[in-house]
Formats: structure tokens, sequence, C-alpha cells
């Protein structure tokens, strides 16, 4: 009894743990939240794109001088996008549009050569 009861301990404490290393685990945009290369990428359609927020455990990543694409799966179909930098934590590719189901997979180089790919899937 006392293993499985320490077993449930560390698994809680791991995952609480993850969820704590990223910052906060709430959307701070209305978006969808997703985690690559211990960072936090929210993804946020609008009428003219979409936008992907990124943070580094809590704090704005700045993606100034960042590159990068958006890759949405549809079925069979496959749409590329350039992402370009918009404020100081976002980049933005135009165009895009959304559908129940789709698959966005986004890969990001930051300014400093770290890069990360993200893939959301939109319900």
């Amino acid at each position: 009894m006392k293993l499985i009861t320490a077993s449930l301990m560390a698994v809680t404490m791991a995952l609480s743990t993850a969820t704590w290393a990223h910052g906060t685990s709430k959307s701070e945009h209305g978006g969808i939240l997703k985690t690559a290369n211990d960072l936090a990428f929210e993804l946020v359609p609008s009428s003219d794109g979409v936008t992907i927020y990124v943070g580094d455990h809590g704090k704005p990543k700045a993606t100034e001088g960042a590159v990068g694409k958006v890759t949405v799966l549809r079925g069979k179909n496959k749409t590329e996008t350039p992402l370009v930098p918009s404020g100081r934590n976002a980049l933005m590719a135009k165009g895009v549009t959304l559908v129940s189901g789709s698959t966005l997979v986004a890969s990001v180089t930051f300014a400093d050569k770290s890069s990360a790919t993200v893939r959301f899937k939109t319900q």
C-alpha cells in the first residue's frame, strides 16, 4: 500500500511541476495551449489569420528576428504559410483559416537559433 501511495504522490508532483515550469496553464488570449522545447505556445485564430503567442516559464519570449511557417492539414489537403513576428512575443500567419478538425503544425526558429515545432488540433 505504501508503494502505491508513494507512486501516486510522485506522479502528482511530476505533473504539477511540469505545469509550473511553463508558468500558467491558463490561456491568456483565449486560444489553444501547447508546449514544445520547454516553451509555451498559444494559438489564437482571427479573421485575418492566426497568431501564436510564445512564453518561456511564464514570461513572454521575444519573437523579433524569428522565422517560421505554419502547415495546416485538412484531410489530404496541406497548405503552408510563413510565420512572421507580430509584437514582442507573437508570430502571425496571415490568410490561414482553421476549421474544426484541422491540424496546424508551427515550426519556428528564433533569433538565438533555438527552434521548436508544435502541433495544434482544432475542435
